[in-house]
């Protein structure tokens, strides 16, 4: 069942319950606001018939003119003696005539049906010298309020029925307009779906509500993401082609070479498996960094924990500089400055950095570490050959490589930068570059000490 459907049944189903609810409410404050007021009629035409003089006394009960100034068409009026017998009677109604005639001795009122009418009665004892003489009885027919009651329900219903028809039509227009932008992004999809092709839901000059601006907004920012996901993967495929393409190259003319002149000549046999080597390697590293890169793109790539970054960054630079036999200096103001995040990958970080300070420059490498409010704040600065100003922007695309020449001595593969650039943005980070050409560079890092979202397993 669709969503229009469903919100129409929806409505109309509580609107019929609520116009019975309040039908019937209706109806029985009508039925009690005039039967109280019939029977105030009533309980006024009694207290005048007492009045009389006449009532008070046996011989008089029986007198023609005693209740015909007080009889109405609907009513029965009638005095009846304590045997049971009618003494003076005014009525033409046959109903009412039809009526049995019984004596009772104290007041009595109430309200009966005589066929499909509503009868109200009031008995009331005669007394003369506190000794009971007769009985009092006034019948009378409701029928004229019968009628009003039924007027009352046809209106009623009339107004119910308008009121459902109107709110079927009403509630099934309104949730057309609620649900075009739905439909439109159904629509959107399927052709998304059947031609391969990301588009965007056209907001429209109609004004909508906010959930669904909302909505519209949040579908094409989707679009937006997955548009630029999309292009950055096709990027990515054709620059690791290209990448690939160059080592591969090399290696297949080496091979045929090796094939065509190495089994004779040693010195081109020698140049071939160390060219093939090295080209191997190559392979090798770009291979695993694409790996890495990938699973970088990945949410959930993080393992969280809290850690000590300033003896982490003090083991890893006593690794390296024992490793590369390049001083590498650890400056500090705060011992046991403890930060959230995945610790592994923070050290991967920094191990890009540093390699790369290790491979453009011959100088120390001076890391700084300290603390700025709820923050962590990471300085990398070696006095290498430096960036151009205009490099800087590109440092972090997938191979850029800010000088192709010197790529072949360093042997990187343009996407240490990329990776580190994921690993900050996964730790809710911020990686900013400074460097001038033959004055060296410094890359600084600043982390939140604790992170919002969820970014770990």
């Amino acid at each position: 069942m669709t969503l229009r459907k469903r919100f129409t049944l929806f409505t109309i189903f509580w609107l019929i319950f609520i116009l019975i609810l309040f039908n019937i409410f209706v109806y029985l404050f009508m039925t009690k606001i005039t039967t109280r007021s019939e029977q105030q009629v009533m309980m006024n035409k009694v207290n005048l018939i007492l009045e009389n003089n006449k009532l008070n006394d046996k011989t008089h009960l029986a007198d023609e003119g005693l209740l015909r100034e007080f009889y109405n068409v609907n009513e029965l009026i009638r005095i009846i003696s304590p045997e049971g017998k009618t003494v003076n009677l005014q009525g033409s109604d046959t109903d009412l005539l039809a009526l049995p005639v019984k004596f009772v001795a104290y007041r009595e009122s109430g309200e009966r049906f005589v066929g499909s009418t509503r009868v109200l009665f009031m008995k009331v004892p005669l007394y003369q010298d506190s000794e009971i003489i007769g009985m009092l009885e006034i019948e009378r027919k409701l029928n004229l309020q019968d009628s009003y009651m039924k007027v009352l329900v046809a209106a009623l219903s009339v107004t119910s029925i308008g009121a459902i028809l109107f709110a079927i039509f009403g509630t099934y227009w309104f949730t057309s307009r609620l649900t075009a932008p739905i439909q439109q992004m159904v629509q959107t999809m399927r052709e998304i779906d059947r031609s391969g092709k990301l588009r965007k839901i056209e907001m429209g000059d109609k004004e909508e509500s906010a959930e669904l601006l909302q909505l519209l907004r949040a579908f094409n920012q989707m679009i937006e993401r997955l548009d630029r996901t999309f292009a950055r993967q096709k990027q990515f495929v054709a620059d690791a082609s290209h990448e690939l393409k160059t080592p591969l190259t090399v290696i297949v003319s080496y091979a045929g070479m090796l094939k065509r002149w190495g089994r004779d000549n040693a010195a081109i046999r020698e140049e071939a498996i160390d060219a093939i080597a090295k080209e191997a390697e190559r392979l090798q590293n770009l291979t695993k960094s694409m790996l890495m890169l990938a699973e970088a793109e990945q949410e959930d790539w993080l393992n969280l924990e809290t850690f000590d970054v300033v003896q982490m960054v003090d083991e890893l630079a006593g690794m390296l500089q024992a490793t590369f036999q390049r001083p590498i200096r650890v400056h500090t103001s705060a011992g046991g400055l403890k930060m959230s995040g995945d610790k592994d990958k923070i050290r991967q970080l920094l191990v890009i950095l540093l390699d790369n300070a290790i491979k453009y420059s011959k100088e120390p490498i001076d890391v700084t570490v300290s603390a700025v409010k709820q923050s962590v704040r990471v300085h990398v600065t070696d006095k290498g050959i430096g960036i151009p100003e205009n490099e800087i922007p590109y440092l972090f695309e997938r191979f850029y490589r800010v000088d192709g020449a010197r790529r072949r001595t360093t042997g990187g593969v343009g996407l240490g930068l990329s990776i580190a650039k994921r690993i900050v943005e996964l730790h809710e980070g911020q990686i900013d570059v400074f460097s001038k050409p033959g004055k060296g560079t410094t890359i600084t890092l600043q982390f939140p000490q604790t992170l919002k979202g969820n970014g770990g397993r």
